[in-house]
């Protein structure tokens, strides 16, 4: 089992493949290891990495009585201690934004970036969610809108995966003494919009339809001119898991263009 200690921090990580580095980053209370459907289809091609952001998966926890770390501060840690450079970066929700933010500090460093179940929202309107502490009693986090009923009907082994990955120790601890949001990504968020045109790399915006997020994704590819845009019928916000085989199909279809 991989791991690496980063800005104080104990990251868990895990690795397939070889070649051009894809690198996956999870969305808020998920994992590292949600990402398997990815490593199936691009290990063969990629050296495909995933790691459990802190407060997540099988990474350490933050002190409690300090805000939480910075994540484009941890996956720019990330990438140096693995010495990556030029990665392919692709992140569902929260990895997303982390992505999002990295591109406007490191405008045209990443070969590419594959932005899934996210966007930007609306200039001077705010996209910051409070985290309300888990009850005692709660061992499997709940999902809400994050995958569909049909899936929970229809493949309920998929469904129940998802929940057991992802409700590991170190989330449980955090969800039940959250910790503050950290200023300096509060303010990098705020901003962000207005750092958009400064992003070179090549950018592919993908979203369910399903998703509450369709607007802010669509607002994303109007503002980056050169990002290619696409959007799975009848998915919800954790596409990649459950619409896995479109979604791995378009982001390939996007990465075989990618010098």
């Amino acid at each position: 089992m991989p791991w690496l200690e980063v800005l104080d921090q104990d990251i868990y990580y895990v690795t397939a493949g070889s070649g051009r580095p894809l690198v996956f980053l999870h969305g808020m209370s998920s994992c590292g290891e949600a990402w398997w459907q990815q490593f199936e289809h691009f290990a063969k091609d990629y050296q495909v990495i995933a790691y459990d952001s802190v407060n997540h998966g099988h990474s350490s926890n933050s002190p409690r009585a300090e805000d939480e770390p910075d994540r484009t501060d941890e996956l720019e840690a990330v990438l140096a201690a693995l010495n990556i450079e030029r990665p392919i970066l692709a992140g569902n929700s929260m990895g997303g934004a982390t992505i999002l933010r990295w591109s406007a500090r490191h405008p045209g460093e990443a070969a590419a970036l594959v932005i899934s179940g996210m966007g930007v929202a609306a200039p001077g309107t705010s996209a910051q969610r409070e985290v309300k502490p888990l009850d005692q009693e709660t061992l499997f986090l709940p999902i809400g809108a994050s995958l569909t009923d049909r899936l929970r009907a229809e493949r309920p082994r998929m469904y129940e995966r998802y929940l057991r990955i992802r409700s590991t120790a170190t989330r449980l601890e955090y969800m039940r003494h959250p910790r503050p949001r950290n200023p300096k990504t509060i303010k990098e968020t705020e901003e962000i919009h207005d750092r958009l045109g400064e992003i070179s790399s090549p950018m592919l915006v993908i979203i369910g339809s399903l998703d509450g997020l369709v607007p802010n994704a669509q607002r994303l590819h109007q503002a980056v001119s050169h990002s290619s845009y696409v959007e799975i019928e009848d998915a919800p916000h954790n596409v990649y898991w459950e619409a896995a085989e479109e979604w791995n199909q378009a982001v390939a279809s996007f990465l075989a263009g990618v010098r």
